[in-house]
C-alpha cells in the first residue's frame, strides 16, 4: 500500500496494511529525516522499520504545496491501481488521481454520500474522470489484478497467485516471506500482498516466525 502518511485516510490505510503484516510505502513530500505531519511521527517511524519510507528530495527539505503535488505523481506511478477512498471536491488526492488517469493507471473511487463534502471528489472521479465505482476489498483486489479468492464458484480450487501462495503455507510450521515466495515461485513483494489480503480475511495468521494458515481457513 503507498500514500502520503496525511492525517485520515492515509494513515488509516498504512495503520491497517502494518495491522495485516503487508507492506506499505509512505511518500514524503519534504526529507525523509522531517516526519511530516509531525502528529504521525511516530507511524512514519513503523513505516520505517517494517516497510519504506522515501522522497525524491534531499535530508532538510521543507514540505511545501507544490512538493505535495509533484510528490502525487510518484505515489500514482509505483501503485499498481489508485483508490480514493474520500476526497472534497478540490481534494490533493483528486491530482493523484489525474496522474494515474495519465499513466493509465488502474483508478477507482468509493462513493459516498452526496451530501457528505468528503465524497464530492469521489463522485466526480467515478461521473467526469471514469474512475471505477469501488465498495468492497473484492473490488480493489479486481482493479489491482489480484486475485486472492479460494476457489472458483463451484468450489473448485483455481491455479493463480493466491493457490500458490496458500499452497506454499501450512497450518504447523511457520514460514517467513521469503521462504513461501521461493516454494510459491512468485516475487517477495507480491505474496507480501497477497499474504495482507488473506490476512483481513482471517485466513493466515503472523508471528514472530513468519506466517501460518489457520487451520478452518476457508
Amino acid at each position: 500500500m503507498i500514500s502520503g502518511a496525511a492525517y485520515g485516510i492515509d494513515g488509516a490505510a498504512h495503520r491497517a496494511a502494518l495491522g495485516a503484516g503487508g507492506i506499505t510505502v509512505a511518500l514524503l513530500a519534504g526529507g525523509v529525516e522531517r516526519p511530516y505531519p509531525s502528529g504521525h511521527a511516530h507511524l512514519i517511524q513503523q513505516i520505517a522499520a517494517n516497510g519504506v519510507v522515501a522522497s525524491e528530495v534531499p535530508c532538510g527539505s521543507a514540505p511545501t504545496r507544490w512538493r505535495f503535488l509533484q510528490r502525487n505523481r510518484l505515489i500514482a506511478a509505483l501503485s499498481d491501481a489508485t483508490v480514493v477512498v474520500e476526497a472534497g471536491w478540490r481534494s490533493g488526492s483528486l491530482n493523484t488521481a489525474a496522474h494515474a488517469s495519465a499513466l493509465s493507471r488502474p483508478l477507482g473511487a468509493v462513493p459516498g454520500p452526496i451530501t457528505s463534502a468528503t465524497s464530492a471528489g469521489c463522485h466526480r472521479l467515478i461521473r467526469e474522470v471514469d474512475a471505477r465505482c469501488v465498495t468492497s476489498v473484492d473490488e480493489v483486489r479486481e482493479l489491482a489484478g489480484i486475485d486472492a479468492s479460494p476457489a472458483d464458484r463451484d468450489g473448485t480450487a483455481r491455479t493463480d497467485d493466491s493457490t500458490r501462495v496458500r499452497d506454499a503455507l501450512s497450518t504447523r510450521a511457520w514460514r517467513e516471506t521469503i521462504d513461501i515466495a521461493r516454494q510459491a515461485g512468485m516475487d517477495p513483494d507480491h505474496v507480501g500482498a497477497v499474504l495482507g489480503f488473506f490476512a483481513l480475511d482471517g485466513d493466515v495468521e503472523r508471528g514472530p516466525r513468519g506466517w501460518r494458515l489457520v487451520a478452518d481457513a476457508r
